[in-house]
């Protein structure tokens, strides 16, 4: 009589040996390929990290210091405290400045985000064809000082082929860079044809991130496309739009570049923004610590602006479920 073993038959491979178990993962091991990872991530990271420190952080901490100095680069920084700001407070220039500098902001920011919005929208629902996408991105290829100068071409009194066509046209030639009225109105649109197109674009991705699904159902419930845009398209790009806004905000209150090319912050001061204020003070006149004063505030604003456009717009929520 034969005894039956308990024990279940083991499993051999046709070669007869036991196949290796594989060797359990210990935490040493999860904690050294953690190191490794981190390392590898630093060393992605320090010439970002680099840049940030050399490029952002020390020169804002520096002329933080000294806009609470007297400096202008050919004697030591001597600490007067805050009569750099009490002098900004009192200083008509400095108020005249912000005050260009917000009218080209309004016109600039209202202009660009209708136009860019509405080229967006048109992108999505006529056509997504990669090469207009391109086209409608040309002119931000385009360095500022570049499109300044053409533009000042463009848009000159006597030669400006713009004004010959006005000319031809029978109307008076309009003096767009030469007149109080005009200078900051043109330098707002030239800027809004530079960036237009960038702007587009990113309002074009928010656009993609929205389902059809949505829009297939309020075609069958009878909307139509202006009731659409009102009740799926704006309040699910939202967020996107918020964040574009606070971009082109802080963009355009760093205006320089075009009206140092274009009027030279004339005529009359009419487009003496800040920054090109700020510029005048710095290099023409050699006062870094005024100027750096003037920054201070500028950082000041910008931040608080930032600050008030991220609550009220709600930039850090979305409608998509």
């Amino acid at each position: 009589m034969t005894i039956a073993s308990s024990s279940p038959p083991s499993r051999l491979p046709a070669g007869g040996a036991a196949e290796p178990r594989s060797k359990p993962r210990t935490r040493r091991t999860e904690v050294g390929e953690t190191r490794g990872d981190g390392r590898l991530a630093a060393v992605f990271i320090a010439p970002a990290l680099l840049g940030f420190l050399v490029f952002l952080l020390w020169p804002t901490l520096r002329g933080i210091y000294l806009s609470f100095t007297r400096f202008n680069l050919l004697t030591p920084a001597k600490w007067v405290g805050l009569d750099n700001y009490v002098r900004m407070v009192n200083d008509p220039i400095f108020w005249d400045s912000m005050k260009v500098t917000v009218a080209y902001v309004v016109i600039n920011i209202g202009v660009q985000t209708v136009s860019a919005l509405a080229i967006a929208v048109l992108l999505q629902r006529l056509t997504q064809s990669a090469m207009l996408r391109g086209i409608v991105l040309t002119p931000y290829l385009m360095s500022n000082v570049v499109a300044g100068l053409v533009w000042l071409w463009i848009l000159d009194t006597q030669l400006g082929i713009g004004n010959e066509i006005i000319s031809a046209l029978g109307a008076d030639r309009i003096p767009f860079l030469a007149d109080e009225t005009w200078a900051i109105p043109t330098i707002a649109l030239i800027n809004v044809w530079r960036h237009v197109g960038y702007t587009a674009l990113l309002l074009f991705a928010g656009l993609q991130a929205i389902p059809n699904d949505m829009y297939e159902a309020a075609r069958v419930d009878g909307a139509s496309e202006w009731r659409m845009f009102w009740r799926i398209t704006m309040p699910l790009l939202r967020p996107v739009l918020a964040v574009v806004l606070i971009m082109t905000v802080i963009g355009s209150f760093q205006v320089f570049d075009t009206v140092a090319v274009t009027t030279a912050g004339g005529p009359a001061n009419a487009t003496n923004v800040l920054q090109y204020y700020i510029y005048g003070s710095a290099f023409g006149r050699f006062q870094f610590g005024y100027a750096s004063a003037m920054s201070v505030a500028l950082l000041v604003v910008l931040s608080a602006i930032t600050v008030l456009q991220y609550r009220l717009t709600r930039a850090g929520r979305t409608d998509l479920g």
